[in-house]
């Protein structure tokens, strides 16, 4: 595989494990650091910007949800969502540091959205997040070496 394969494969699933389909790009981060033929804080990079990045689409989608987020076809049902947004009322942009928890990161970084969390903010708080689980993810490859 050559390494822009590598790397856009990387951003392609981190960026779509950040939104609401269900995937998962921790395995894929894990795999190409064991391999060892790439540099480890340009994988973090890129797997952080792609996951930052396709939270910041479910923060787009957030904005744009009154209308449609009872929907049959919405993939965000009523009962997670609501969820979701007591959980962003009760502890506020603070919770966005959950944004890497599967099941219920996605739901708040749509929230976050709805409840009309600065763009900036949004950013940065979910940035130290995603890149935070990344680097534990990392660590833990690099214990299997």
């Amino acid at each position: 595989m050559s390494e822009l394969a590598a790397y856009v494969g990387l951003f392609a699933a981190s960026f779509a494990a950040a939104t609401i389909l269900p995937m998962q790009s921790e395995a894929a981060l894990a795999a190409l650091i064991v391999g060892g033929a790439l540099p480890i804080p340009v994988l973090i990079a890129v797997a952080g910007l792609g996951n930052v990045l396709g939270s910041v689409l479910n923060w787009f989608i957030g904005r744009g949800l009154h209308g449609v987020s009872g929907r049959r076809w919405f993939p965000v049902n009523p009962a997670k969502l609501g969820r979701a947004t007591r959980w962003y009322r009760r502890y506020g942009r603070w919770s966005l540091l959950l944004s890497w928890v599967p099941v219920v990161g996605d739901p708040l970084t749509l929230v976050a959205g709805v409840m009309r969390e600065p763009l900036w903010s949004f950013v940065a708080i979910v940035a130290v997040a995603k890149i935070a689980r990344y680097l534990v993810v990392a660590g833990a490859a690099l214990s299997m070496i």
